[in-house]
């Protein structure tokens, strides 16, 4: 078994937003999120909602091995989606970070009743 601190860890996320940002304007014939980015916002949502629904049938189809594939490819794509808004992941890690210790369901109402 692999030594726990040799495994990755969420930061992988931040490198790969890196990657992303450092593929817009590239070669669209030698860069698929290069390819990605110029199709623009709306195929990138479209992407990721594949991806998510996806998951979602390898979940309830209980292949973990797949679950974790999709789940990669979902993650990938909604990093795209946030370089192609701008929003930086330490944005939605401090939403998260918010969040932490709050039950989901106070969370939940306090977004209904701020909207």
């Amino acid at each position: 078994m692999a030594d726990e601190s040799s495994k990755p860890t969420a930061e992988i996320l931040d490198r790969l937003y890196r990657m992303v940002q450092s593929k817009r304007g590239a070669d669209p014939s030698t860069s698929y999120t290069a390819k990605l980015l110029g199709r623009g916002t709306a195929k990138i949502a479209q992407k990721v909602g594949e991806e998510a629904v996806e998951a979602v049938i390898e979940a309830i189809r209980g292949d973990r091995d797949k679950l974790a594939d999709e789940s990669a490819d979902l993650l990938y794509h909604l990093v795209v989606l946030w370089a192609d808004a701008k929003l930086a992941p330490t944005e939605v890690y401090a939403r998260l970070a918010a969040r932490e210790g709050v039950s989901g369901l106070e969370e939940k109402k306090s977004r209904k009743s701020s909207n």
